[in-house]
């Protein structure tokens, strides 16, 4: 708001005479004790106002939504939403690559003489047999002599300790005439024994031993069958799945080394 102007003061009515120690003066005029005259009237210069200052625009206030209203606005969530509905179970979880049968002409030669003994499979592009193990030594030696598979590649084993026959044993042959690969595997229960390859592939030595000394599984008929990798008088088998991977044969190791089992 401007500063407030005083009104000047109002002249002394007409009938009132100046006295001698009060000269008469104009309205609003006062004299000074030098003989001259200064007028009463202060002014204060108007200071410009800003465009704020002289006017403010009024806000419009937002309108006011009752609490029925704003709720009634908003579409309500689903009932059990961040739930599955009922009737729509949970996709199953996608499965691996399994086995499918393996059809080739030597699986129709094996199929005529063996029967159900033999199941063709194949997996990731591996040929395999499983045999029923009485018939484990026939159809190795099948296989060298007749199929050309000249060449014992590897010897291994693995442990289901929950199934009744706890272990595959799988021999990987090579045939170099035929450029081909298969796979024979059997089951046998723990305690049981096979007849060993050495007489057919005699890369087979040392791989039996592996296997024994791994896994405890024992071939009949090898030659020097005892443990490869560990010393003798090592009791138990590392590559069992219930022998636990920080166990060792302590007292083997007090007996032979003079130490305790730095596990």
């Amino acid at each position: 708001m401007p500063d407030e102007t005083k009104s000047p003061t109002p002249p002394p009515p007409e009938n009132e005479k100046p006295t001698a120690g009060q000269p008469a003066t104009p309205g609003g005029v006062k004299s000074t004790p030098s003989g001259s005259v200064q007028s009463e009237t202060k002014t204060t210069p108007t200071k410009p106002s800003s465009p704020s200052e002289t006017s403010t625009p009024n806000k419009v206030a937002a309108p006011v939504v009752p609490p029925a209203a704003s709720a009634a606005s908003k579409p309500a969530a689903p009932a059990g939403a961040g739930e599955r509905p009922a009737g729509h179970p949970a996709p199953p979880k996608p499965t691996g690559p399994v086995p499918t049968p393996w059809d080739s002409p030597l699986v129709a030669k094996f199929k005529r003489t063996y029967g159900s003994g033999i199941n063709p499979l194949t997996h990731l592009g591996q040929n395999y047999f499983e045999v029923d193990q009485s018939l484990i030594p026939e159809i190795l030696q099948v296989l060298r002599d007749d199929e050309q598979f000249d060449y014992c590649v590897d010897l291994t084993a693995v442990h289901y300790p929950k199934r009744e026959k706890q272990f595959d044993v799988v021999w990987v042959l090579y045939s170099f005439a035929r450029n081909e690969r298969i796979r024979v595997k059997t089951q046998i229960a723990d305690g049981a024994s096979l007849p060993s390859s050495v007489p057919l592939w005699e890369t087979c030595n040392w791989l039996e031993r592996e296997v024994y000394d791994m896994f405890g599984v024992k071939f009949d008929g090898h030659p020097d069958l005892k443990r490869i990798l560990l010393p003798e008088g090592w009791k138990g088998f590392p590559l069992r799945k219930d022998y636990g991977i920080l166990q060792q044969d302590s007292e083997w190791v007090q007996i032979n080394l003079g130490i305790e089992s730095g596990q």
